[in-house]
């Protein structure tokens, strides 16, 4: 595996360098949006404790036989824990003889003397997707730490966590990074030529993991492409053909979602105790990731794969209802897809100037209301009926699915 570095990140880097000279916080916190680069960090920071170079201002090494476990995902030390099973949750496991990849499994690991003889490292990926039961099992060690342990909690929203969990940790947070940082940063790492990663830069929206996502993946950036014409087309349709339009896209999200999770696992090693990310139900693998005509029903999937599909559905969304708003005022530098431009300024005429802004607030909402549990066959019905439609448009309200007629690039 590579070594992949945290970038972009100033304050959070420095936040780790200052822990890594000691003394290690028990408990750290990391924060901030998905694919904003807190695993990595958190990896960082492993690596730097976990480092046998005598020197401390020169840790992590990334030469050393204990850089080199961390980086392979081999260290005795270093113990992991990530969502796992049906619903993606952090499992706390049985109370007698829990199974690895569970709180409680990692709690008997950390009660256990350090192999190495040093520092040990307990790394929980995504912990908002810890239960209450989860998190009272974690409070715990968290009050009273294993001497020479430090738990590093990675979450996308804190709010998910308990006020008691929040409190006993360090917070680190992190937000998207500029564009020309991750360009050098793909390039560096040789995963996309200069003009793929000034591209992967603006798709990602300032998140370095998902830009290497979407280049380590044959199929996402097609996926994206295909989803953003279909929202393009659904401008001038009628409500039946928005209807069967948006459910077309729901499955290609999903395909999008299970390419982009197979881009960000390539490369990665599996870690003692954390599971392979489970293939999302009801797509296929992303080698062989289907067409939006043929993406897999949404309601074959599981309600937790559905909920995250109409998710990363709403997210394009916004980001195309940004750029036709930015293409409508003659702006091109800010975009999102530079690729779409001359679809987004046709898309753009006959708007309403108010009609974006309004519909991006729509979005936001539906996002929050997904975050309850809504429906989301239900959420993205209501949004396909309210995408503004351009005046004087056309409609055939019996035409077939522009997702559907669209010839193939």
């Amino acid at each position: 595996m590579e070594h992949v570095v945290t970038r972009g990140q100033p304050r959070a880097l420095a936040a780790v360098r200052s822990m890594v000279l000691g003394p290690a916080p028990h408990a750290v916190l990391f924060v901030g949006p998905a694919s904003s680069g807190k695993t990595t960090l958190a990896m960082d920071l492993a690596a730097g404790l976990l480092c046998l170079d005598p020197d401390p201002g020169a840790r992590p090494c990334r030469t050393c036989r204990g850089c080199h476990q961390v980086a392979s995902g081999n260290h005795p030390d270093l113990h992991r824990l990530a969502p796992d099973g049906p619903g993606g949750q952090v499992r706390i496991g049985k109370a007698t003889d829990p199974e690895p990849g569970t709180v409680r499994h990692l709690i008997g690991e950390l009660a256990l003397l350090s192999v190495e003889g040093g520092a040990r490292v307990a790394l929980v990926e995504q912990a908002h997707r810890l239960n209450e039961d989860a998190q009272n099992a974690l409070l715990k060690m968290l009050e009273e730490p294993p001497q020479g342990v430090t738990i590093v909690l990675c979450a996308d929203d804190e709010d998910c966590l308990l006020p008691t969990v929040r409190s006993r940790c360090a917070r680190v947070r992190l937000g998207p990074v500029a564009g020309r940082e991750i360009e050098r940063w793909l390039g560096d790492l040789g995963a996309a030529d200069a003009p793929q990663a000034a591209r992967l830069a603006r798709l990602s929206g300032g998140f370095p993991g998902l830009a290497l996502a979407y280049a380590r993946s044959h199929d996402a950036a097609r996926l994206r492409g295909e989803i953003s014409r279909g929202l393009l087309d659904m401008l001038a349709a009628g409500p039946q053909t928005r209807l069967a339009t948006i459910r077309s896209l729901m499955g290609a999200a999903a395909a999008l979602d299970t390419a982009l999770d197979a881009g960000r696992r390539e490369g990665e090693a599996p870690a003692p105790g954390v599971a392979a990310t489970p293939r999302r139900r009801g797509t296929r693998a992303a080698a062989g990731a289907p067409e939006a005509d043929d993406a897999p029903t949404p309601g074959r999937a599981s309600a937790s794969d559905r909920r995250s599909a109409a998710v990363t559905l709403i997210a394009i969304w916004a980001s195309v209802a940004r750029d036709v708003a930015v293409a409508g005022l003659g702006g091109s530098g800010q975009l999102g897809d530079p690729e779409l431009i001359e679809e987004f300024r046709s898309a753009a005429h006959g708007l309403l100037a108010t009609a974006l802004p309004a519909f991006l607030t729509r979005l936001a909402e539906a996002g929050a209301q997904l975050d309850e549990n809504v429906n989301p066959e239900l959420a993205l019905d209501v949004l396909a009926l309210a995408w503004p439609r351009p005046t004087g448009a056309a409609i055939a309200p019996g035409s077939a699915s522009p997702v559907a007629s669209r010839p193939r690039q």
